[in-house]
């Protein structure tokens, strides 16, 4: 007994080494599972503060700081969209992202549940990336045919000012694509992507 207890003495108790977050900049990538979040939580205190509301464009992640924007990449159908990071999570598995539910129907993720992601980090808390020259739009739509994104841009043209088609040349073949608005901020057209998508509208913000 004497002996175990010296040993017991001796031991050096065991030390966990948990690695410091990579570092983050614009232009930072991950890959890997994608899960949402929604009702139960809704209404609910975030990590960073806010109060989370399932029908924004927000976002919870591991490490990445309050107040960052991602663009997300659904890579089994190429839906993308930019969301915000509010909260902290999701703490299972090989999952980098939790989406609030309102990018997650964009993404088309409420089904499956989980789908394969790229996040690529647009801009930091702080920075000048977030007012740039130019201006930030709201993509409804790209069709292979001009007469559709007209039809398109008339029914928008109803509710939504500065609507318009941009024609532009993808790898090899002429798209036209439907926009509304011309925000200076990325949260400007945020707020407009979010009334469209409550109307029905799977819609994505991009710079000009």
């Amino acid at each position: 007994m004497a002996l175990l207890f010296l040993l017991a003495a001796c031991a050096k108790p065991s030390v966990v080494t948990v690695p410091p977050p990579p570092p983050v900049f614009v232009g930072y990538e991950e890959t890997g599972t994608a899960s949402w979040y929604g009702k139960p939580y809704h209404g609910r205190q975030t990590a960073s503060g806010e109060v989370y509301d399932m029908s924004q464009m927000t976002a919870a992640h591991r490490s990445l700081p309050f107040g960052s924007w991602v663009v997300v990449e659904n890579l089994l159908n190429r839906r993308t969209l930019e969301a915000r990071i509010t909260d902290r999570g999701p703490f299972t598995g090989d999952r980098i992202l939790d989406l609030s539910q309102a990018a997650a129907r964009l993404l088309g993720a409420i089904g499956p549940g989980t789908i394969p992601v790229r996040l690529r980090v647009v801009a930091l808390p702080g920075s000048t990336a977030e007012i740039r020259r130019g201006f930030f739009t709201v993509q409804v739509a790209a069709f292979s045919s001009e007469d559709r994104a007209a039809i398109l841009k008339g029914v928008l043209a109803r509710d939504w000012t500065e609507t318009y088609v941009q024609r532009a040349e993808v790898g090899g073949r002429t798209v036209y694509r439907v926009r509304v608005g011309k925000a200076v901020t990325r949260g400007e057209a945020q707020r407009v992507a979010q009334r469209l998508a409550a109307a029905g509208y799977d819609v994505i913000v991009v710079g000009e």
